[in-house]
């Protein structure tokens, strides 16, 4: 089997290396967000996040996810120690959502199962659609006599 060289493609690998720690990106917490009926939910993929790490906080109307992912240590002896490839990301991150007004923000649910966080946030009830009932009077009004 034949490798070609494509100083390109290892360059990229490179700066992408250099710079994980550095920023994260939306791909380092991919998101998915979608209504149902009365309720908004969010599922973030953190794979190999602890869940002790996970912190969520609601400000005004932003709402920021950080999560810590550890580098994985390797038990070796450090002179014969050298990675090969390294391309699961470790370190923090963070997402923020602008979140629109409507929404019962205290009463956001968060869980983590099987390395998906999934957030639950409710529509307001002063938000929701509802009927407006017409009064009637059952009496006619009150017509007086002309002079």
């Amino acid at each position: 089997m034949t490798t070609s060289y494509s100083p390109f493609r290892d360059l990229d690998r490179l700066v992408n290396q250099l710079t994980r720690g550095l920023t994260a990106d939306s791909r380092a917490m991919p998101m998915d967000l979608y209504r149902s009926g009365d309720t908004f939910t969010v599922k973030m993929d953190l794979p190999g996040v602890d869940p002790d790490s996970i912190d969520i906080d609601v400000d005004d109307r932003t709402l920021t996810v950080r999560a810590e992912r550890p580098a994985e240590q390797v038990e070796t002896d450090q002179k014969n120690h050298l990675w090969v490839s390294r391309e699961r990301g470790h370190g923090g991150y963070a997402r923020q959502i602008s979140l629109g007004r409507g929404l019962d923000l205290a009463r956001i649910d968060a869980s983590y199962v099987n390395g998906v966080l999934t957030l639950t946030i409710p529509v307001a009830e002063e938000a929701k659609p509802r009927k407006v009932a017409v009064k009637t009077d059952a009496t006619p009004p009150l017509v007086k006599p002309q002079d």
